[in-house]
C-alpha cells in the first residue's frame, strides 16, 4: 500500500477515531472528505472524531444530521459542514442547503454519491466496509501531495 492511498485495516472505533484525528490536522479550507460505505460500517464514528479533532473539543456534541442534512461547526481556523445526504432529494437542493458557502470552509460528507455533478474535485474519499468476519476496512484515495509516508498507521 502507498502511503497516499489504499485500504487500510481498522481493529476497533477508537482505530477510525485516530484515523480521523490524523487527517483532521491535514484538513484546510477548500478541502471536502467524502465518506461512502453502507449503514454501521462507520461513518459517523469517523465523523464525530474529525469534528471534535478539528474543532479542538472532545466533549463536542456531534448529532447526526440525518434530518437536518447538514450541521456547521466552527473550528478555530474555518467552518466544517457535515453534510449526511442519504435524505437528499437531488443534488439541486444541494444551493438551499448553503453547499457553496459551506465550500469555503472544509466538506465533511456522507453518503456522497447523492453530489453528483457537485463532487469536489481533489476530495479525499474514504469507503468504509465491514467484512463477512466483522473486520472493518477503509479505502483511501486522494489527497496525495499532502498525506506523508506512515500517516495509515493510525488504522491498526
Amino acid at each position: 500500500m502507498s502511503a497516499q492511498t489504499g485500504l487500510i485495516t481498522l481493529g476497533d472505533e477508537n482505530a477510525t477515531g485516530r484515523l480521523a484525528c490524523i487527517l483532521a490536522a491535514q484538513a484546510r479550507p477548500g478541502d471536502a472528505l467524502l465518506l461512502s460505505g453502507p449503514l454501521g460500517a462507520g461513518k459517523s464514528v469517523f465523523s464525530r472524531a474529525f469534528l471534535r479533532a478539528v474543532c479542538r473539543d472532545e466533549a463536542l456534541e456531534v448529532p447526526s444530521p440525518t434530518y437536518t442534512l447538514v450541521q456547521a461547526y466552527q473550528a478555530p481556523d474555518y467552518v466544517v459542514s457535515h453534510f449526511d445526504l442519504w435524505r437528499l432529494g437531488s443534488a439541486d437542493e444541494l444551493e438551499e442547503l448553503g453547499w457553496d458557502d459551506a465550500r469555503e470552509g472544509v466538506v465533511l460528507v456522507e453518503w456522497p454519491d447523492k453530489l453528483e455533478e457537485f463532487l469536489p474535485d481533489n476530495a479525499l474519499h474514504l469507503t468504509l466496509s465491514v467484512q463477512a468476519d466483522g473486520t472493518r476496512m477503509v479505502s483511501v484515495q486522494g489527497w496525495e501531495e499532502r498525506l506523508s509516508p506512515g500517516w495509515h498507521r493510525a488504522g491498526g
